[in-house]
């Protein structure tokens, strides 16, 4: 390696925006090789391992341990020996005042004998502006100046941007409505800002090597967001915006305890004198990204899909005897109940394809798939994570074994692709090895269903006037009225019995 390169955040999947630093594997002055493990970065998803995408000596880190950056922030510098610390210094320094450029490279101006592996074109730094207004440009601050143009933020639910672009929008007084974005279906990124402030004649630094800083105090109108009485008092009271409350309230609506986490999380010193008579300790945990993405998802499935559930239970008597006979006689193969159920859901969407569905919200249009991708939660440390047994009614009970076996082994170590959990036309969620009789779960947007499935146990049942105790199974679906109706979802689990209860059905 005879130039100065650098690591970035990648990009895991379509929906990842930004990257947090977990740990690094390899220390500064550590010579490397392609294909390495270099450091583990956390998304909103999982945990996964960074691979050196070439031989190489690392020389500086750029982000620490805990830092967050956008998709393409460079995290640390590699170089050869033949580059004194200086240079590398100097290359470091450039990249804070270097405009993104196409296709999300960077360029620097650094010492001619520095070869810059991520672009051939050089581009000049952006001039800084001076930190007083001239009337037409905001005043300077942190690296940024907003020309006059372009301020006055306002919150809008028409506004298409991502949440990062919103933030920084709001935080700079940057108006997004007059700006236009260049991703799907038009919605703007942090570029697309970068790039308008900059164009106008203002200064907005790379986004692409900003650390995410804590969250500001949101200054938006927030007399129209649900609340109670109480917590609107208290919120008026401690100067709290609502917009900055959780919602866990009754109808969606933020409670007393909401601003209270508010109150106390913004002043720690002064929080138990707001109510003295409770001494009760308690730690406060962080939320990492996984469990603030599974938060902000299912909040947004519970507010947005109407849920209906039906419920039926099954007799898993003939099932678990074919079960065993398989394991008895084939040793190679370990099947559980949970293998033979994802088949058997496999059969009965193929049989109902209606409710292999997901729902596109933004173009309201229903996307019915020809074969049955089933995501299967399983629980791991940080949270719930759904990988993907793909074209589960093409495979058999062994490859379905099988590759959930390994899904889940690699889910709770962080290894999994993001092709390997994202998307999915239908989830199953068991809880039946918990001990657990039944229970709702709540449907895993964009699709339109999720099967819950409680404890295999003997129970007393009336057959032919008779009571006869058999080994049986609550399920229990839960349905998004907007695409799947009763008499559908119905069908759906009548097809799913009848597979439970013939299970030579689903062998054929």
């Amino acid at each position: 390696m005879s130039e100065i390169k650098t690591l970035e955040i990648p990009k895991w999947g379509l929906s990842m925006e930004e990257g947090t630093i977990a740990q690094w594997l390899i220390q500064e002055g550590t010579q490397f090789n392609k294909g390495q493990d270099i450091c583990e970065i956390e998304t909103t998803k999982i945990v996964n391992v960074l691979e050196a995408p070439f031989d190489g000596l690392l020389r500086k880190i750029i982000a620490k341990d805990g830092d967050t950056l956008v998709v393409g922030g460079v995290i640390a510098i590699c170089a050869d020996a033949q580059f004194s610390d200086a240079e590398v210094e100097a290359f470091a320094e450039s990249l804070g005042g270097t405009p993104a450029v196409t296709e999300n490279k960077a360029v620097a101006t650094v010492p001619e004998k520095v070869a810059v592996a991520q672009a051939e074109t050089k581009v000049e730094a952006v001039p800084k502006q001076n930190s007083v207004s001239n009337g037409s440009t905001a005043v300077a601050q942190g690296g940024y100046s907003i020309p006059a143009a372009l301020q006055g933020y306002q919150q809008s639910n028409d506004i298409f941007a991502t949440p990062h672009a919103l933030k920084l929008a709001e935080k700079h007084n940057v108006s997004l409505s007059q700006i236009t974005g260049s991703g799907r279906e038009g919605r703007i990124s942090v570029q697309d800002v970068q790039a308008a402030v900059q164009a106008a004649g203002g200064s907005w630094p790379d986004v692409r090597h900003q650390a995410s800083t804590k969250a500001t105090k949101s200054k938006a109108d927030d007399s129209y967001v649900l609340a109670t009485p109480v917590a609107r008092r208290l919120a008026k009271q401690w100067g709290i915006n609502l917009h900055d409350c959780r919602a866990s309230g009754s109808r969606g609506r933020v409670c007393k305890e909401d601003i209270e986490a508010v109150y106390q999380r913004e002043n720690p010193v002064h929080a138990d004198h707001a109510h003295p008579a409770e001494s009760a300790k308690f730690t406060t945990l962080a939320m990492n990204g996984m469990r603030k993405a599974i938060a902000s998802r299912l909040q947004a499935a519970k507010r947005n899909a109407p849920h209906f559930r039906l419920t039926i239970d099954l007799n898993v008597e003939s099932v678990q005897a074919l079960r065993q006979q398989i394991n008895s006689t084939v040793p190679q193969v370990k099947l559980s109940i949970n293998d033979m159920l994802i088949k058997a859901t496999a059969a009965a969407l193929i049989k109902v394809p209606q409710v292999n569905v997901q729902f596109d919200e933004d173009n309201q249009q229903i996307l019915q798939f020809e074969q049955a991708d089933i995501s299967v939660a399983v629980a791991i440390e940080n949270g719930l994570i759904t990988p993907i047994i793909k074209a589960a009614n093409r495979k058999s009970l062994a490859q379905i074994s099988n590759e959930m076996r390994d899904l889940a082994t690699r889910a709770k170590t962080g290894k999994l692709a993001p092709d390997e959990f994202q998307g999915g036309s239908f989830s199953i969620s068991n809880l039946g090895m918990l001990g657990i009789q039944q229970f709702d779960a709540i449907i895993n947007p964009p699709q339109g269903a999720i099967l819950a499935l409680g404890a295999a146990e003997k129970r007393a049942v009336v057959e032919n006037d008779e009571i006869v105790v058999r080994q049986m199974v609550t399920a229990t679906l839960s349905c998004d009225h907007r695409v799947i109706d009763g008499a559908l979802g119905a069908q759906f689990l009548s097809a799913f019995k009848q597979f439970v209860e013939n299970p030579a059905l689903i062998l054929v």
